[in-house]
C-alpha cells in the first residue's frame, strides 16, 4: 500500500473532523446527561457497520463513563440481540426491527441515536418515526446527503462526506468525544 493512499484516507477523515459542529454535539451530550440523571433509557440502532459501532457505544454509556460499577447509562443497543432481530423481520418485516423494539422498551422523554451512513435505510426512518410519535428525544449522526434522517430526527449531526467508512469513523468519534465529556462531567 502507498503512503498516498494512506494520506488521502487521513486527509479526508481530518477534513471531516474539522467539520464537527459543537453545537449539536453539545445537545447531545447534555441530552444524555439529562437521560442519566433522571434515569431515562437510551436506545442506538444502525445497520452493518453502523450496527457494530452502536454496540460500541452502548457499552461506553454503560459502563465507560461509569465512575464506578454499575452507575452508567441505561442504554440498549437495538442491533445487539440476534434472536429478536431475526423474529422480527421473519415475524414482521426487516423495516420493524428497530422500531418494534422502541414501541416495546421505550418511553416519553429517553433518547434514540442512529447512525446511518446514508440517512435513508428504511428500518432507521421508521425508528425514528416511531421514536418522535412516543415524544422521545431523537438524534441522528449521518453522512452523505444525510437522506430523509437528516429532516425527520430533532437533532441531526452531518457530515457531507462521500465515503463511508470516514462517515463510520464519525459516528464513533462524536460519540467517543460525547463519552468522555460524560464521564468527566456526570
Amino acid at each position: 500500500m502507498s503512503k498516498e493512499y494512506i494520506n488521502r484516507y487521513v486527509s479526508c477523515l481530518v477534513d471531516t473532523v474539522k467539520k464537527i459542529d459543537s453545537e449539536t454535539v453539545h445537545l447531545l451530550s447534555t441530552s444524555l446527561r439529562e437521560a442519566w440523571h433522571n434515569n431515562k433509557q437510551v436506545f442506538i440502532c444502525g445497520n452493518g457497520g453502523s450496527a457494530a459501532n452502536a454496540m460500541h457505544i452502548a457499552n461506553d454509556l454503560f459502563y465507560g463513563i461509569a465512575k464506578e460499577f454499575g452507575t452508567g447509562i441505561r442504554v440498549n443497543a437495538l442491533p445487539s440481540n440476534p434472536s429478536v432481530l431475526t423474529c422480527l423481520a421473519n415475524d414482521i418485516s426487516y423495516i420493524d426491527i428497530f422500531s418494534q423494539q422502541i414501541k416495546v422498551l421505550g418511553q416519553e422523554e429517553d433518547i434514540l441515536i442512529v447512525f446511518s451512513g446514508s440517512g435513508d435505510s428504511s428500518n432507521i426512518i421508521k425508528a425514528i418515526e416511531v421514536a418522535n410519535g412516543m415524544n422521545m428525544k431523537t438524534f441522528a449522526i449521518l453522512g452523505y446527503s444525510g437522506g430523509k434522517c437528516l429532516d425527520l430526527a430533532d437533532v441531526a449531526i452531518h457530515f457531507p462526506v462521500e465515503d463511508m467508512q470516514v462517515a463510520e469513523d464519525m459516528q464513533l468519534i462524536i460519540c467517543h468525544i460525547v463519552m468522555q465529556w460524560l464521564r468527566d462531567n456526570k
